[in-house]
């Protein structure tokens, strides 16, 4: 059974119209209309508190609803990819290159019209949508910033609701024109790309966002190397008494220790840790080398005066004071 069957019977049960419903849901009744006649795909459970609403009203449980909504997005999702990208629709592409700075407009719409829709479109089409997404998903709880994003879009509170949980459910192949009136236009001042590094400046309208400036950067990183635990170290840790007081710290120090294919036992790893321990196995640091914060204040003075020297490399002396002549 789909969300919208479950709705609309308990609709009947409760004697309540789809105008309440709305009200309860903080929506357009449009919306719920169109919802429960299966032209809209169900709002993403993680992305709205709209069941939460809808549960509320009807009596049921937010969970049982979030999971069927879930479901039925499941299935929808396996038959759109199943559809060929279609290519963006120019209001669309006219909002991207008169948002983009005017020192590559002409170059990036070169590039556009030789590649309707391909990588680089793209590329930079699920970037903008990205950081939009990200916004309107932190301040989807609260009311006064919707009703900001209302009146820059002359829409009313309910209607721009509406608006952000379709826009938080779209994608670049299945982006609207209401999607880009409604929210991306406000939302976004400009945007910049740095061909080399293909890293992102983008500039946000600042009455609707705590952030203006968001940057995103790609750069190739090495892997973390994997380390896989020895079966004398397992034995060791599942010990209480032979690993008790053990931290992480000491445990990842443990993890690295390497023995080209010799099999170490928990009696080791214990002595090991108890080395590890002992202060007696490691050179006190010199005054010169601990961390200032480490030493006693009485000592930071002389620490300080060793530090300077002079042109030669010699270590500055004070002269010593003359004793006072005696006139007798």
């Amino acid at each position: 059974m789909d969300i919208a069957s479950v709705i609309r019977r308990r609709l009947n049960e409760l004697g309540i119209g789809q105008r309440e419903l709305a009200l309860a849901a903080e929506v357009t009744e449009s919306y719920i209309s169109q919802l429960l006649a299966k032209k809209k795909t169900p709002p993403a459970s993680d992305r709205t508190d709209i069941y939460c609403k809808i549960a509320k009203i009807l009596k049921l449980p937010a969970k049982d609803l979030a999971n069927l909504a879930d479901a039925q997005r499941r299935e929808e999702l396996k038959r759109k990819v199943l559809d060929p990208p279609r290519p963006l629709f120019q209001e669309f592409r006219r909002l991207i290159l008169r948002k983009c700075i005017a020192s590559k407009r002409k170059q990036i719409a070169n590039i556009c019209e030789r590649e309707p829709f391909g990588e680089f479109e793209r590329f930079i089409t699920q970037k903008l949508l990205d950081v939009a997404k990200r916004v309107a998903g932190e301040e989807l709880e609260d009311e006064k910033w919707i009703h900001r994003v209302a009146r820059a879009g002359k829409r009313s509170y309910e209607e721009t609701r509406v608006f952000i949980l379709e826009f938080l459910d779209t994608d670049i192949f299945h982006v609207s024109v209401e999607n880009c009136i409604a929210f991306l236009d406000p939302l976004i001042e400009s945007w910049d790309i740095e061909f080399g590094s293909f890293g992102m400046e983008i500039v946000l309208n600042r009455g609707l966002t705590r952030s203006r400036f968001k940057k995103l950067e790609f750069r190739e990183a090495e892997a973390e190397p994997v380390f896989e635990m020895e079966p004398g170290l397992k034995e060791f840790l599942n010990d209480a008494k032979l690993s008790a007081g053990i931290t992480a710290n000491e445990t990842a120090f443990l993890e690295r220790l390497g023995f080209n294919g010799r099999r170490p036992s928990p009696l080791y790893y214990y002595r090991e840790l108890q080395n590890l321990r002992d202060p007696l196995n490691f050179l006190p640091l010199s005054i010169l080398e601990r961390p200032e914060d480490t030493i006693p204040a009485s000592t930071r003075l002389h620490r300080r005066r060793s530090l300077l020297s002079d042109s030669d490399g010699n270590q500055r002396r004070r002269r010593p004071r003359k004793k006072p002549v005696d006139p007798a």
